[in-house]
């Protein structure tokens, strides 16, 4: 059984630990690290999107953050998001690759397989600072069925109006364009 710490809403542990089950069930808030790949291509700024996999519980099929997950009981953030990037994508990094770029939180209740879905996290959030051959990755087949670089703008435009085709948080993708902006390509 997985196991998470309860934070605060600054995302700092509590001493208390509570079950994936039970977080999800009654809405306790926890900790997730989401990491975002970007790369510039041709003046324009792009995004690595994971397509979750039909087998998730979640949002199934649709296109999400670059690499997220919770964070067990116990971790850091940052140790977190370096296993994501591993099992995930099979990219192996240090933890002077991830730069932190900002913290949000996520809060929402939705119904998924007829049981309502308590989300409640505080998000940390890195960027991914070494080039990427979406070609050479190893996909964990269980959470991604595919990756694909995206338009930036053009992603952070098609979420306000249509979430069909994607799932990640606006909050996340928000702090990754305010970063990208703020440090444009030398």
């Amino acid at each position: 059984m997985e196991y998470f710490d309860i934070c605060d809403e600054n995302g700092l542990p509590t001493g208390q630990t509570v079950s994936r089950e039970e977080a999800h069930r009654l809405g306790i808030r926890h900790r997730t690290a989401h990491v975002w790949i970007v790369r510039e291509r041709e003046g324009r700024t792009e995004v690595l999107l994971q397509k979750r996999s039909m087998e998730k519980d979640s949002y199934p099929g649709l296109w999400d953050t670059s690499s997220a997950g919770h964070i067990p009981a116990g971790d850091e953030p940052r140790e977190s998001a370096l296993r994501e990037l591993s099992e995930e994508l099979g990219i192996t990094a240090a933890p002077a690759d991830l730069t932190e770029i900002g913290l949000f939180r996520i809060e929402y209740t939705e119904p998924f397989h007829g049981k309502l879905f308590h989300d409640n996290e505080v998000v940390k959030v890195y960027l991914y600072g070494k080039p990427v051959d979406e070609t050479a990755l190893t996909l964990q087949e269980s959470e991604v069925d595919a990756v694909g670089w995206f338009d930036l703008a053009a992603v952070r435009n098609k979420i306000r109006n249509d979430r069909s085709r994607f799932c990640m948080p606006a909050e996340g993708l928000e702090i990754l364009w305010t970063w990208v902006q703020a440090h444009p390509p030398a």
